[in-house]
């Protein structure tokens, strides 16, 4: 079971199950620069503000996508 949470960095996530699906998700919601140097750095809460997202809606789709 994936363990994705709100303060686990994004390049971090991605490597919790199925990247591909995780990374859908992300596009998703218009979180467009997975591979940029704010991945690696940056905590799925922080992306969730500064994009408008309800954090853990997304971290529950994260874990979907982790498992798929």
């Amino acid at each position: 079971m994936a363990n994705i949470t709100k303060d686990m960095l994004i390049g971090e996530a991605i490597r919790q199950g199925n990247s591909q699906a995780i990374a859908e998700v992300l596009l998703s919601v218009g979180m467009h620069c997975l591979g940029c140097a704010l991945a690696r750095g940056e905590t799925i809460a922080d992306a969730a503000a500064v994009h408008g997202v309800d954090v853990d809606e997304l971290v529950e789709k994260l874990n979907e996508a982790a498992e798929s």
